[in-house]
């Protein structure tokens, strides 16, 4: 078994343009991936982020910390979440990333932990 995280990045500022019945009808995909992922016994873990208005970038500059409110780049799409799962191999992997609704609409990036 391979532990993989599927890293979920789409545009944080699309959510507040969607219709209440829609963002509840997206996040009840979320909740289906979910218990269909945990039902089969590969889900670890799985999260949903604070916007990045709440985030906080560390970076060490000449010895020091340096913090900068925010994310670490200017991208139009951000982390909004993760599912870690153990699966058998990539092809099972990229099955479940598939699964994810913003997989639609941004982009899920699946990558195997180095263990």
């Amino acid at each position: 078994m391979v532990k993989y995280l599927l890293m979920i990045f789409e545009d944080e500022n699309r959510y507040p343009q969607i219709p209440d019945n829609e963002v509840r009808q997206i996040m009840t995909e979320y909740q289906k991936v979910a218990k269909s992922a945990q039902s089969a016994g590969v889900l670890l873990s799985h999260h949903r982020l604070q916007p990045t208005s709440a985030a906080t970038t560390v970076r060490v500059k000449q010895g020091s910390p340096v913090f900068t409110d925010g994310p670490f780049a200017e991208t139009k799409e951000h982390l909004g979440g993760y599912f870690l799962i153990d699966v058998k191999d990539l092809a099972e992997a990229l099955k479940w990333a598939s699964m994810i609704p913003s997989a639609r609409t941004g982009s899920v990036e699946v990558r195997p932990i180095w263990e």
